[in-house]
């Protein structure tokens, strides 16, 4: 079928006619008709009101703090100054907490670990109670603020399992009879030597020797020979690597590996 200018009638739409179909054509609304349903749409937005969504955004957020704290970084509060002055007292650090396996932990690094057995005493929780003290509890437990560490202690590893470490031979600590350039030690520990004489003694295998920088007053492995675990930190209870100081400002940075455990010797002549 052809139309009248020679085109076929396929190539053009075709819609029944009123006539053709019986029946009257719709009229079409008024467009003030159409203008005003399209207003009314409009204005019932189907948003949450902000209300109702801040009960979900607050358990996300904590949900992901718990995760991180569980699984990755925790701050931690400094109570003392056996770790001065690479650490004062009141400082906060984060720490890794990937970093708490054998191979992960290396001579030099500052360590967060459990107390082994008998190192803090019969220490008791000196938190506030009431109703600060039970805030602060719930903003630790989600990692919002640093713990106490009433039950935790840093201190730098000195030797690693196999290894035997000595003090003090010609004035410096040794470890597998390399001595060691120890600079970050608190200054008046500088050249006397004697107070830490101790040694030769061997690191058994996962086990770690750790020490204070602040050497005359921190009570750390050479202190702790005499009990069951002979002043040996097991690796199991390391918590993880402090890797920063994030507080106060002023004294915010990142905690460098000393360059004198880098030195061939050690793994050489030890284990």
């Amino acid at each position: 079928m052809t139309t009248e200018d020679g085109r076929r009638s396929a190539d053009l739409p075709v819609e029944p006619s009123a006539a053709a179909t019986g029946t009257q054509p719709s009229a079409d609304p008024a467009p003030s008709s159409r203008s005003a349903a399209v207003r009314t749409r409009r204005a019932k937005p189907k948003h949450k009101s902000f209300m109702r969504e801040l009960p979900g955004i607050v358990i996300t957020a904590l949900v992901i703090s718990v995760l991180i704290k569980t699984f990755l970084v925790q701050a931690f509060y400094i109570p003392s100054g056996s770790m001065e002055n690479t650490l004062l007292v009141n400082d906060r650090v984060l720490v890794n907490k990937l970093a708490d396996k054998p191979d992960e932990i290396h001579r030099g690094d500052v360590i967060v670990f459990r107390d082994p057995g008998g190192w803090l005493g019969s220490s008791q929780d000196t938190g506030r109670g009431g109703l600060f003290g039970g805030l602060r509890k719930a903003l630790v437990f989600v990692g919002l603020a640093p713990a106490v560490g009433e039950e935790d202690l840093i201190k730098r590893v000195i030797a690693v399992g196999g290894d035997t470490v000595r003090c003090c031979t010609s004035g410096h600590m040794t470890v597998n009879g390399v001595p060691l350039d120890e600079p970050y030690l608190y200054p008046s520990d500088l050249g006397t030597p004697s107070q830490t004489d101790f040694g030769p003694i061997k690191v058994p295998a996962g086990k770690l020797w750790v020490m204070g920088d602040h050497r005359s007053v921190s009570e750390d492995s050479r202190f702790h020979r005499q009990q069951p675990g002979k002043g040996f930190v097991p690796v199991d209870d390391v918590i993880g690597r402090a890797f920063t100081i994030v507080w106060p400002l002023d004294r915010t940075r990142i905690l460098r590996h000393p360059a004198t455990f880098d030195q061939p010797g050690l793994d050489a002549s030890g284990g």
